[in-house]
């Protein structure tokens, strides 16, 4: 797999190079040596929150009695899914830590749309990105406001929409139902059966973490940044292209906000609010880093729902600011 995205990204760099050279400025090796750079960044800078969630995971999994957590949530299903959805407050790990931490509330008995409501609302209803998107943009053009209360939105429209899924356990690899199965069967001291896990979710989201570090280089020098920046202006084709280019830089949902102030001075409010939307939710590293838990076809209607709602805020903030 990793063989041929690599083989993949040299093809596709030779071919842009050779039938739109013009595109880049700088030359085939610098933008290749660009792109290793950029994925050994983002992998360094998700590697310590992936390992902060896995810790998050084994606690919830084996160290937390049976009903502690379950016993404090409402019965009605939209009210759990509501207060999971701000459960993120008290984790305060980025986007790649969470997929580790929601696995753990899978394996602990929580439904697969009540983990989706708390793994899309986390990575930004949580107090550090909070308080950097804050010392960012303050409460100018309400972007702040906008992605707190559209990422709470977002989250718990997409908890409603597959908890009417008729089989939500189909939303689900084949591979994490197996995982589930031996944690489920593991013996032993709590010690012995958290280090197992350890081993497990490690080995799970690893992989997906270099791949999806690797996709979010990559496509950083394959797809040329003028042309997106040259269509800033637009209130409509802003949007699309700060929603493009969250899915493609994989930036951490706690340091994001000053990569998008960058932006802010040719791009519109509602481009930023969609870009700080879009980027923890589904970009190409936590696209791969969900893949290990969800199918592709969970993961395709996630990112329609996504960037719709996204697009569907951006443009109103648009109208208001």
């Amino acid at each position: 797999m990793a063989l041929a995205i690599g083989a993949a990204v040299v093809v596709a760099l030779f071919v842009i190079d050779a039938v739109a050279p013009q595109l880049f400025a700088a030359s085939l090796p610098t933008r290749a040596q660009d792109g290793l750079t950029l994925a050994i960044s983002v992998l360094i800078e998700s590697l310590p929150f992936v390992a902060l969630g896995v810790v998050l995971s084994i606690i919830v999994q084996v160290w937390v009695p049976p009903g502690a957590i379950e016993r404090w949530m409402p019965r009605r299903a939209w009210a759990r899914r509501a207060v999971l959805s701000l459960l993120g407050m008290i984790v305060p790990v980025c986007e790649c830590g969470n997929v580790p931490f929601a696995r753990g509330l899978l394996i602990r008995g929580f439904t697969v749309p009540e983990t989706l409501t708390f793994l899309v609302a986390a990575p930004i209803v949580n107090p550090i990105v909070i308080i950097t998107t804050h010392q960012a943009f303050g409460f100018s053009d309400g972007i702040l406001i906008a992605r707190l209360v559209g990422g709470y939105l977002i989250a718990n429209l997409i908890g409603w929409l597959y908890s009417r899924h008729p089989d939500p356990d189909g939303l689900l690899t084949e591979r994490f139902i197996e995982t589930c199965e031996i944690a489920a069967e593991e013996e032993g001291g709590r010690g012995r059966r958290s280090i197992a896990q350890f081993v497990v979710e490690l080995r799970a989201v690893m992989p997906a973490l270099i791949i999806g570090s690797a996709l979010a280089g990559a496509v950083q020098v394959i797809v040329p940044r003028n042309a997106l920046l040259a269509i800033g202006s637009n209130p409509t084709l802003s949007i699309v292209a700060m929603m493009i280019l969250a899915m493609v830089v994989a930036i951490c949902s706690n340091v994001d906000s000053f990569f998008a102030l960058s932006f802010a001075s040719t791009f519109t409010p509602g481009s930023i609010v969609a870009f700080l939307l879009v980027g923890p939710l589904v970009d190409v590293k936590m696209l791969a880093l969900m893949r290990t838990t969800f199918t592709t076809r969970t993961l395709s209607g996630l990112v329609v729902i996504v960037v719709l709602a996204a697009f569907a805020i951006g443009s109103a903030v648009n109208l208001l600011a």
